[in-house]
């Protein structure tokens, strides 16, 4: 008769940090990956514009070119950018743009906008900051003409 072993004991917690630390990289290394496409796109943006492109979530792929000083980002249709989830506030952020620099601003809502994984009333965006709306994640890229 063979010994099985407990299964919770034979799992150290080095292996589970192990598969934690290998997912997070996974996920940040396919976020930053842009398809030719998307990269001609980050690459033509005229100085003082920026692209949001949805990572992951609803809508996958679709990219929001940011090209007005004000921007209204939710589920309400006349929205700038339309999220239709319920996840979404039908106002849920704005984004507003001074020169060359973006700002988001949550529109207190209920679920809340996220940067970098941290909920923010408001906050500078920088080149590929990544941003959460709802189900949606976003990453931020500003015109190489402005760096």
């Amino acid at each position: 008769m063979s010994e099985m072993s407990n299964p919770s004991q034979s799992n150290s917690g080095d292996e589970l940090d192990s598969t934690r630390s290998f997912s997070a990289d996974l996920i940040a290394e396919d976020q930053l990956a842009l398809s030719d496409e998307d990269q001609a796109a980050v690459d033509a943006l005229p100085s003082g514009n920026a692209l949001l492109i949805v990572r992951r979530g609803p809508n996958k792929g679709s990219r929001f070119l940011l090209d007005q000083n004000r921007i209204t980002v939710g589920r309400h249709p006349n929205a700038d950018i339309f999220l239709d989830d319920v996840t979404v506030s039908r106002r849920h952020a704005e984004i507003s743009r001074n020169n060359s620099a973006f700002t988001i601003k949550d529109l207190a809502s209920l679920n809340g906008t996220y940067y970098e994984g941290a909920r923010v009333d408001s906050q500078a965006l920088v080149n590929l900051a990544e941003l959460q709306v709802g189900k949606y994640h976003f990453t931020f890229y500003a015109s190489k003409k402005d760096s």
